[in-house]
């Protein structure tokens, strides 16, 4: 019989580890759940209006792991594509805050135009687009020097921003005039604008950039753009049994990358609108917290969050099974929702945007 080394003896048919084998293999179980530990799991990043603060959810437990304070009114959330930096508009402190996300610590605010509301940034992790609601203009903002690239005249109240995914156009929603305008990236200019339904509040390109999905809260539709032609292609329209049609608001909008589905976040109806994104038919409601805004998914498709303003809580969605699972109450009017991968994955180890 083979004695595995030096520190280690066969006695009575079996391994008898001595004292300093032992130890060893004590320190490499002990490296090795130091490693575990180390690992994070994805966090859900929520903006809550009312408390001026952003509350983190850990991804696996489901729990609030921390909280911390940002500026007046935060709205919009987005992180850069190695998750290490999280942008908040605050909007009524009129600046686009640059934040650890791992200390909540504030790093420097961004010049971001009178009253950002959401932002999108472009896919060069640098540019960022912002919503400025009370000029009626498109801020450009390098993120990395810290300067306005341009300031672009766009509709009266713009909300809703969204860049293609070859960042090649941008799109503002204005909700006073009811249109999406687009922006050409290259010349930062105005080119064209659509007339959608009544106060435009979000805007989402399908992955493959052919289509734009435009939510109008107070005409009730969704608008489904073909961006060859920018002319509206089908407007999507809702009926929940026993709920007013008054209450069937869309807002927030994410779509599935493989172009399946489509999820509508319907407002003060509290229910999001499940959306086979092929033939435009609306498969279903789910019932989630009251007054739901914004929606974020895993990088892995397979949840859903809602932020939902006035039962100031998050409903997480099973994907697969379109039901939700669990509620976790956050803080004040929660807003926006950003999804930060795992330290680790694939997504944060290519710089993939979350």
């Amino acid at each position: 019989m083979r004695v595995p080394s030096a520190d280690a003896a066969y006695e009575n048919g079996r391994f008898r580890m001595s004292r300093a084998w032992t130890a060893r293999l004590l320190l490499c179980a002990g490296l090795l759940g130091l490693a575990a530990g180390s690992a994070k799991a994805e966090e859900i990043f929520v903006s809550n209006e009312r408390d001026n603060t952003v509350s983190v959810i850990d991804g696996t437990s489901l729990d609030v792991v921390r909280t911390f304070p940002v500026g007046r009114r935060p709205r919009g959330l987005t992180f850069s594509r190695d998750g290490r930096t999280l942008y908040v508009c605050a909007s009524d402190s009129d600046a686009v805050q640059v934040i650890d996300p791992e200390t909540g610590a504030l790093r420097h605010n961004l010049p971001s135009g009178e009253d950002p509301e959401q932002f999108a940034l472009a896919p060069d992790d640098r540019t960022l687009f912002i919503a400025n609601e009370e000029n009626a203009t498109t801020t450009v903002v390098d993120a990395q020097t810290r300067k306005v690239l341009a300031q672009i005249d766009v509709g009266i109240e713009p909300e809703g921003m969204a860049v293609s995914p070859d960042g090649k156009t941008a799109v503002t929603t204005s909700e006073t005039t009811n249109m999406v305008h687009w922006i050409d990236v290259p010349t930062l200019s105005a080119t064209d604008a659509t007339p959608v339904g009544q106060r435009p509040r979000a805007a989402a390109f399908s992955a493959d950039g052919r289509m734009l999905w435009a939510s109008s809260e107070i005409g009730g539709t969704v608008a489904v753009i073909d961006t060859a032609s920018r002319k509206v292609v089908e407007t999507i329209e809702f009926a929940v049994k026993g709920i007013a049609a008054d209450r069937l608001q869309p807002v927030g909008i994410t779509l599935t990358r493989d172009g399946r589905f489509a999820f509508v976040a319907l407002g003060p109806s509290d229910r999001v609108a499940v959306i086979d994104a092929k033939t435009y038919k609306v498969l279903n409601y789910i019932l989630v917290g009251r007054r739901v805004w914004q929606l974020a998914m895993t990088p892995d498709e397979s949840r859903l969050f809602t932020t939902n303003g006035v039962s100031g809580d998050v409903t997480v969605i099973d994907v697969a099974t379109q039901r939700p699972i669990r509620s976790v109450k956050v803080g004040r009017f929660p807003w926006g929702v950003a999804v930060r991968p795992a330290v680790g994955t694939p997504e944060r180890a290519a710089g993939a945007a979350p």
